[in-house]
């Protein structure tokens, strides 16, 4: 709401160097790179000679670049949900006993029952499921 924060903030996004890139992209930025680690990781243990001493280390900093990344998730999730449910009761979606387990975008038939009609629309759905809830989203 700050006028003066958002002048800064455009002219700082329109600099060269940020090639026009409005700020929500530079905070998403780390985040995605860590949801690519265990991918990358993953690789590496795949080229990695199974019969080679580095093996069993690449597929150690494999679990554990799975775990540091199945905890970084909730965290940013807790901090993009909205929604009426979380306005009633709180939910700690951020827990050392939960992690992410899949991830990934659906397609949800809705039925409207009206007085005198009845319609189905699709609706795409975002779902998370992690080792104890499974959260179904739409993007706002």
């Amino acid at each position: 709401t700050n006028p003066a924060f958002k002048e800064v903030l455009s002219r700082i996004e329109s600099h060269e160097d940020c090639r026009n890139l409005p700020m929500i992209s530079f905070l998403i930025l780390p985040m995605q790179r860590v949801t690519r680690l265990p991918l990358l990781m993953d690789t590496i243990c795949q080229k990695t000679p199974k019969d080679s001493a580095k093996y069993e280390n690449c597929k150690q900093a494999l679990k554990e670049v799975s775990k540091v990344c199945s905890q970084v998730i909730p965290v940013y999730f807790q901090g993009k949900m909205d929604c009426d449910f979380l306005a009633l009761q709180p939910f700690p979606l951020v827990s050392s006993s939960r992690w992410l387990v899949k991830r990934g975008e659906l397609t949800a038939y809705v039925e409207d029952t009206g007085l005198f009609s009845k319609r189905t629309s699709k609706q795409q759905v975002y779902f998370f499921l992690f080792n104890d809830v499974l959260i179904i989203t739409k993007k706002k």
